[in-house]
């Protein structure tokens, strides 16, 4: 009041305009369809994997986190590298025409495949040394390696999203960042983990709805037994072979093992959509839609080459046993020994030369398990 120079009555008065005005519009789902029929480029970004555009209505939605969850290996950066350059295409040719934000929590990000990937998809786009420059200048890259420097940058994305005119925000990976500074066995942990996750989580729907841009965010993986304990499997080497198994607990009591996405069942529903890549066979993976508001749970084939991810329409898909369609639980297929397609239950990873019964490596996991409530 000293500062206005108002009465009491007079800036409570004015206190209600303002958040009148600052208060989200409430909108008709007619307007909001009509929106997104005028402008479509507003409503999905392409993937120009065209099956999977076409599942999903248009691409990766506009104003909502993707998810994209996967063993070691299958492609996780590799998507994001290739949306990438695809939000950077103008919207003649099914991009936003616009900047991107890039935070890499792994240093996995690469420019040399940025470029291998630009020249390869879009040959007759890119073709001269000028417009790759162009492109890469478009895509921000942020090297962030703890959980407070990444909540730090979602909390000032704000900005440099209108001034570099941003219209995609990856953040590659949420879970590696959170897994390495979090051991929720250590009373308090848990709750951190799960206040941070749904800060950022907010944080980032907002500014998916606000701009009305799509958010890809890449997941990690976990083995989780029956008894709801977990051992972290992403953190095996890429460079070992990793399965599906049930094994035998010390007591000999028979438990489930099976590997889901990491960070729980609370973080899955904050994604409003989760693809999830796995191996398949020598050269082919598995994209699985497995959480969709507008898609039902579908599987596409696909490989990897020069221009990033590629589909197999033609893969047979006859013999697919679908294992229930619950984002939170759906299980992942990782890589066998030796490479090829097994249908049945496999084993955990064994890099001894034991048998697949062998229950050394479920007995030595359990010894380091983090007692993770929701995964």
């Amino acid at each position: 009041m000293k500062v206005t120079g108002q009465s009491y009555y007079d800036v409570q008065k004015l206190l209600c305009k303002v958040s009148r005005a600052c208060a989200p519009k409430m909108q008709t789902a007619y307007e909001i369809k009509l929106k997104k029929s005028v402008n479509p480029s507003s409503a999905f970004l392409p993937t120009t994997l065209h099956s999977l555009d076409k599942v999903l209505h248009g691409g990766v939605p506009c104003g909502s986190l993707t998810e994209i969850t996967s063993p070691p290996g299958c492609g996780k950066t590799q998507f994001c590298i290739m949306v990438s350059v695809l939000a950077t295409l103008p919207v003649s040719m099914g991009g936003l025409d616009g900047a991107v934000i890039y935070i890499d929590t792994e240093s996995a990000f690469s420019a040399e495949r940025l470029i291998e990937i630009a020249g390869n998809r879009f040959p007759t786009y890119f073709d001269s040394d000028e417009k790759l420059f162009c492109m890469t200048r478009s895509i921000h890259l942020y090297r962030e390696l703890t959980c407070d420097s990444v909540l730090k940058r979602i909390m000032s994305l704000e900005e440099e999203i209108i001034s570099k005119k941003v219209k995609l925000v990856i953040i590659d990976s949420v879970a590696s960042v959170v897994r390495k500074e979090f051991d929720t066995q250590l009373q308090g942990n848990l709750a951190e983990r799960s206040n941070f996750l749904a800060r950022g989580a907010s944080v980032l729907k907002y500014l998916a709805e606000e701009f009305s841009i799509p958010v890809i965010l890449t997941n990690q993986i976990t083995t989780s037994l029956s008894n709801g304990l977990s051992i972290q499997a992403d953190l095996v080497s890429p460079a070992d072979d990793l399965s599906l198994s049930e094994g035998a607990s010390g007591s000999g009591r028979k438990e489930s093992v099976c590997v889901t996405a990491a960070l729980g069942n609370t973080w899955s529903h904050s994604v409003n959509t989760r693809l999830i890549l796995q191996y398949h066979d020598l050269p082919t993976r598995q994209l699985l839609v497995a959480k969709s508001p507008v898609a039902p749970f579908s599987i596409f084939f696909y490989t990897i080459d020069k221009s990033g991810l590629v589909l197999q329409d033609g893969k047979d898909q006859t013999n697919l046993t679908l294992e229930g369609t619950n984002p939170a639980l759906q299980t992942i297929r990782v890589r066998n020994t030796p490479w090829k397609d097994t249908s049945g239950d496999a084993v955990l990873p064994s890099t001894t030369g034991e048998t697949p019964s062998s229950t050394s490596h479920l007995q030595k996991g359990k010894q380091n398990l983090h007692q993770e409530m929701n995964e």
